[in-house]
């Protein structure tokens, strides 16, 4: 399996803890709500649904009380998935224990979706580990700036510059969440799973914990 379908694999779990979806809605809420899926197709989607049911992680049903308008244009119900036991399962444990690939650029963001059912400790494990990363990455950028600066035209050093500043700025974004957690003495609990939100509530992962904002661009 590669990277980013485990990537993907985690993101259609955990949305399916908030709720059962059909495929257009799963596709829509990983468009918006997880950057690193802005361009998610079908032609990726399905096929990773697929992998989930024959795991069983995932089940799919047709709603009972199908739409009249759907009979009259013989159009087919659409296919709502739903996470099961053993797919909850697995979830948790993915979010329980990371390990090192959670910091990086493919993972941490999804990882840091779902923050709000990811006990404390783990949180603080993925935000230390991503900002080591990403200073290592300050370092070495700064160190082949100062080496090749007269090397290389104003263009390139100004985009370099740039991408410098942009992982500076997210260091200090990351700094401030590392205080929160810290400040909060990791009392913070993963999210209660035995209230889950009615159908057609829309609910964002990590909703409810208060976290600094990311410096503007």
């Amino acid at each position: 399996m590669t990277r980013r379908a485990e990537v993907l694999d985690l993101a259609v779990l955990g949305l399916l803890v908030d709720a059962p979806m059909h495929g257009y809605e799963l596709r829509k809420r990983l468009n918006i709500l997880l950057g690193a899926f802005r361009a998610l197709s079908y032609g990726t989607l399905y096929p990773c649904l697929k992998a989930l049911l024959a795991r069983g992680w995932i089940c799919e049903s047709v709603p009972a009380d199908g739409d009249p308008a759907l009979a009259l244009t013989g159009r087919r119900a659409r296919i709502v998935y739903e996470l099961t036991a053993e797919g909850k399962e697995r979830f948790q444990s993915l979010v329980s224990h990371p390990g090192p690939a959670a910091w990086e650029d493919e993972r941490f963001d999804v990882h840091f979706a779902f923050f709000a059912r990811t006990d404390a400790t783990t949180r603080l494990q993925i935000l230390e580990g991503r900002r080591s990363r990403l200073q290592e990455r300050v370092e070495g950028v700064s160190q082949s700036i100062a080496r090749t600066r007269e090397r290389r035209d104003a263009y390139t050093l100004e985009l370099q510059r740039h991408g410098l500043e942009s992982v500076e700025r997210e260091v200090r974004w990351l700094t401030d969440l590392i205080d929160t957690e810290r400040a909060s003495g990791m009392t913070h609990p993963p999210a209660d799973d035995t209230d889950p939100p009615t159908r057609g509530e829309v609910t964002e992962p990590g909703a409810g914990h208060q976290l600094p904002a990311r410096d503007e661009q």
